[in-house]
């Protein structure tokens, strides 16, 4: 019986970092929470503006490429279309910096 609960006991060291470590989580969450209610600003407009901020984290860089594309190829003639190809790199651009920004909050989170 006593190998047994020294296998138990080993296993128990993973679980109790991991319970720290949401404990942790769950203290700064509640912290960020009582700190917006202090300032005055609900969480939900908080939610708001990191929505606005992944929004247009991809809306500018697409709409400078296709601006730069319409332009080139009012500019110079190719057999392929330079607004559809700097649309779609405008948009993996975009979306790029989106995840960063959401990563970003994630873990100050």
């Amino acid at each position: 019986m006593a190998p047994a609960t020294r296998a138990n006991q080993a296993n128990d060291r993973p679980d109790d970092e991991r319970d720290d470590r949401l404990l942790d989580a769950v203290a700064r969450k509640q912290e960020r929470k009582l700190k917006a209610r202090r300032a005055n600003r609900p969480e939900i407009l908080r939610g708001f503006g990191a929505s606005g901020m992944v929004g247009w984290s991809i809306t500018v860089p697409t709409l400078i490429g296709i601006a730069i594309g319409v332009w080139l190829d009012r500019r110079y003639e190719q057999s392929f279309s330079w607004t559809l190809t700097l649309l779609a790199a405008g948009l993996v651009v975009g979306c790029l910096t989106a995840w960063y920004w959401v990563k970003r909050e994630a873990e100050r989170g």
